[in-house]
């Protein structure tokens, strides 16, 4: 167990390991399939859970009675595609070797700045692969950064995608039932291969999960406890799974890369837990004589693009998660490498003073630097050193006005809103509005 500057401790309900900071902690379960089984953001936990698997591990076989799939939630790594056509597809789940046995543990880092653990899979001879993933978590922050890797084992070449893969607890975490204000976001790509934007995958085409706003070319889906599942070939680098009941947001970063062919042609994916009829395994399954036994549970996935790897060849699909409380009731509008946006920002001047609005949530504990920029494009400091923090929705109104008493120059023409880390380094910028519209 990871025991440096008192950083790390074992969990409280799984054998395994705990990652943590002054704002979140991960739960490691290197036993079963190598899961980080929970994300908290204080003492939120964004992660489903299996509450028939807790604390148990895997017999040899890796798998279930009869070869069923043990489901335990959380996230892990599989390979894309899915399917069951042919070799190039991955059969899973269940898999018994990637997803099923456990996976080696080691400590990297282990200081009060930083830690770091590698986990390695075994070798698994029907997909050919090995997987690895370094995860890595820092003081003052609720971004967490892995590295995933694949390797070919094998002795010919190897083609498939890397696929981060995370269960949300969808329930009702207030009474019975699902969670009514549980929503994904991600931008919908203008060229996309799709004539929707999105594909759907599994269930019925006119599911009313789906909620694409053109407009704004926004991808959106309403959890609502009916199964289905949706791809989108996003651009934007991001996707964003939204508690709007409680006021959480949880964010997958990546980069996107549009010249290369993406596995099911998607670089996001949403799988929907709920009653109604679906095709895979070869058959047709249906969900829903039992509504209530069929877990609360909503999937957000990335997806790397192909990697065409010879013998003993690597490949490295790097991305983030990142947390922030943010105003209930609200949606992502837009998404940086150091926070969301909910509502959009404006910003105005009456009789010289600058008035701001919007709202959205942090992943830094820093401040924020509002600067104002002139028609030359040329930024002057407005405003610094305004408290934030993840474990705080972010309002702009509130944070921001009680600190803006000085005049706007007449050349004023639009601002830039940027976070700035506890260590006094512009960690990046968050928003920035024209001045009047």
């Amino acid at each position: 167990m990871l025991t440096a500057a008192g950083c790390v401790d074992v969990a409280k309900e799984w054998d395994g390991e705990v990652l943590k900071n002054d704002l979140v902690e991960l739960t490691v379960v290197p036993q079963i399939g190598g899961r980080v089984i929970q994300y908290k953001l204080g003492g939120y936990g964004f992660f489903w859970e299996n509450p028939d698997l807790v604390n148990s591990t895997p017999p040899a076989s890796g798998l279930g009675p009869e070869d069923v799939w043990l489901n335990y939630g959380g996230a892990k790594l599989w390979p894309a595609p899915q399917g069951w056509d042919n070799d190039e597809q991955w059969p899973g789940p269940p898999d018994a070797v990637l997803d099923g046995q456990p996976y080696s543990y080691e400590i990297l880092t282990d200081e009060k700045e930083m830690q770091s653990v590698r986990l390695t899979s075994r070798e698994d001879q029907r997909s050919g692969i090995q997987f690895s993933r370094i995860i890595t978590i820092k003081k003052g922050t609720t971004r967490v950064t892995v590295d995933a890797t694949m390797k070919n084992i094998d002795s010919k070449p190897r083609r498939w995608g890397i696929w981060d893969h995370i269960q949300f607890d969808a329930s009702n975490r207030h009474g019975q039932g699902y969670n009514e204000n549980f929503w994904g976001y991600c931008l919908l790509n203008e060229q996309s291969r799709f004539y929707k934007g999105y594909s759907v995958q599994y269930g019925l085409v006119n599911n009313p999960t789906f909620k694409p706003d053109y407009e704004n070319s926004m991808m959106r889906v309403h959890y609502q406890h009916l199964v289905g599942k949706a791809g989108v070939d996003s651009p934007g680098g991001w996707v964003a799974t939204v508690d709007a009941t409680d006021g959480y947001v949880f964010v997958h970063q990546y980069t996107y890369e549009p010249q290369k062919p993406y596995p099911e042609d998607s670089s996001v994916e949403f799988w929907f837990n709920g009653t109604g009829e679906f095709a895979a395994w070869g058959k047709i399954n249906t969900l829903g004589e039992q509504p209530q036994d069929i877990p609360y549970v909503m999937e957000s996935e990335i997806i790397s693009p192909f990697a065409e790897l010879q013998p003993g060849e690597e490949y490295t699909f790097q991305y983030a998660w990142c947390s922030a409380k943010v105003p209930a009731g609200k949606g992502v509008v837009s998404c940086s490498n150091v926070g969301v946006i909910c509502e959009p920002v404006t910003a105005s001047v009456k009789d010289g003073l600058l008035s701001l609005t919007g709202s959205g949530g942090v992943f830094y504990t820093g401040t924020l630097r509002v600067s104002v920029v002139d028609a030359k494009g040329e930024a002057v400091v407005f405003a610094d050193g305004i408290n934030v923090s993840p474990l705080e929705a972010l309002h702009f109104r509130t944070v921001v006005g009680n600190v803006l008493q000085e005049k706007v120059a007449v050349s004023a023409t639009g601002i830039v809103i940027e976070v700035v880390d506890e260590n006094g380094k512009i960690a990046g910028e968050l928003a920035k509005a024209k001045i009047g519209g």
